[in-house]
């Protein structure tokens, strides 16, 4: 296995055969230069993590080879070695940027160990580096960054919608990005209104009534969002007596305020977004069947975090960026532990939860990277049972809500293959879906 590409420059061969053979055994790829030109040429041709350099060379030495490098080549590491160590020759290549200052006669162990070091530092910068250029590319779509190829599909639906006026429906857990895919509907729309949001599932009747279609002379959502868009969070939650007060404003593009008798005109397109199978709910009643399918002609399912773990690390960099820049930290990294743990975790609260932890980690980081030990402990210590406690036995009804979520998360959330699955009709399937949501 390829650790990792270094240049050994020494104007003596011996140091450079010796030096060569015991990086190669440790799995580096490895390269010698003679002096400092030929030195420069190899790095003009080939990237290197790591120079090993001689201080005193005929030429140009190992300081102005140093300068050179980290000049041109920042994210290469630079580790002096020399048989003519003085304070101030260690203080001047320290000062101009190299890892490490090493004194001959060295004894190998410690080698090994400072090239392990400068490898893995020069790695880290250049992964970092390549996110942050992912990041910055990132400019079809501001709000929403992912190369899941679910996400990239849904993104592709929503882009191919979006300049229609047909209803969508957005469904996906709870900080999944519901409504940052809604505003790229609406910023891809070409309307020229401004996008309007309403959490329908924290008001009671009367005051979403009025925070929908306004009050006593009050405008509310709807012309708020004239020309735009009206995006209805948790429309589930919508009481059945405002339903056919919705279904009137987006089959007919009309609303009648509280309180009032006629009724106005409403230029404006709906996106709602739920947590709840809507369908579902639809065919048990739960919610109006018509106003469903007009809320629904097209659905976009978001996946959850842990279905995307590949969008991890380019979503905490970003995470990341915004935290640091907000907070006026020099934090631009993230230290490869810290990278394994994120992507071992589960992310109950999905993108949400992942921009709490990442900015937790700014806040509280010394330094310029964000360290594992930064993290909740909740990433690095799972639950587990006490020592000598035995696992608590689980009930049947327990069991039967682990099969049943196991065969959706197999089908990729597809109810109706998971029924087939598990032998049951759809409608029972719902129905347990259901009162799990009611129970959570």
């Amino acid at each position: 296995m390829n650790k990792g590409r270094i240049l050994v420059v020494d104007d003596e061969e011996i140091a450079r055969r010796n030096l060569s053979h015991v990086l190669e055994r440790e799995g580096y790829q490895v390269d010698c230069a003679a002096d400092g030109a030929a030195a420069l040429a190899l790095l003009a041709e080939a990237r290197y993590q790591l120079v090993l350099t001689d201080l005193r060379m005929p030429g140009i030495d190992g300081l102005e080879l140093l300068r050179q490098t980290k000049s041109r080549w920042p994210e290469t590491e630079v580790v002096m070695i020399t048989a003519h160590a003085n304070a101030s020759s260690a203080v001047e290549a320290m000062t101009n940027g190299a890892f490490y200052y090493v004194e001959k006669p060295f004894r190998l162990p410690d080698v090994r160990k400072i090239v392990g070091e400068a490898t893995q530092k020069a790695a880290l910068k250049r992964e970092n580096a390549s996110l942050k250029a992912a990041l910055d590319q990132a400019t079809t779509a501001p709000r929403i960054i992912s190369s899941n190829p679910d996400m990239l599909a849904v993104l592709g639906t929503a882009d191919g919608v979006a300049a229609t006026d047909c209803g969508v429906l957005i469904v996906g857990e709870r900080g999944t990005g519901r409504e940052a895919l809604a505003r790229h509907l609406h910023e891809k729309s070409g309307r020229r209104g401004a996008f309007v949001a309403v959490s329908c599932g924290t008001l009671g009747e009367d005051a979403l009534a009025a925070e929908l279609f306004g009050q006593d002379g009050t405008p509310g959502a709807v012309e708020a969002a004239a020309a735009g868009t009206l995006f209805l969070d948790e429309v589930a939650a919508v009481p059945a007596a405002l339903q056919p007060r919705l279904l009137r404003l987006v089959q007919d593009g009309e609303f009648v305020r509280q309180g009032e008798s006629q009724a106005r005109p409403a230029d404006v397109r709906t996106v709602a977004a739920s947590t709840q199978d809507l369908a579902a709910l639809a065919e048990e009643s739960a919610f109006r069947q018509d106003l469903f399918f007009r809320l629904a002609v097209v659905t976009l399912n978001l996946p959850p975090l842990r279905k995307r773990r590949g969008d991890i690390p380019q979503l905490a960099m970003h995470f990341l960026t915004r935290a640091a820049q907000r907070m006026g930290k020099p934090v631009s990294e993230i230290a490869p532990e810290a990278f394994d743990r994120l992507l071992a975790y589960g992310f109950p609260g999905n993108l949400r939860e992942l921009e709490s932890i990442i900015e937790r980690g700014v806040a509280l980081a010394g330094g310029q990277a964000l360290t594992a030990d930064l993290l909740p402990e909740a990433l690095g210590n799972p639950a587990a049972p006490a020592a000598g406690e035995a696992p608590a036995i689980k009930t049947l009804e327990e069991l039967e809500r682990e099969h049943i979520l196991k065969a959706l998360e197999h089908t990729g959330g597809n109810r109706a293959l998971a029924a087939q699955l598990l032998g049951i009709d759809r409608v029972s399937l719902w129905r347990k879906l259901r009162r799990y949501n009611e129970e959570a």
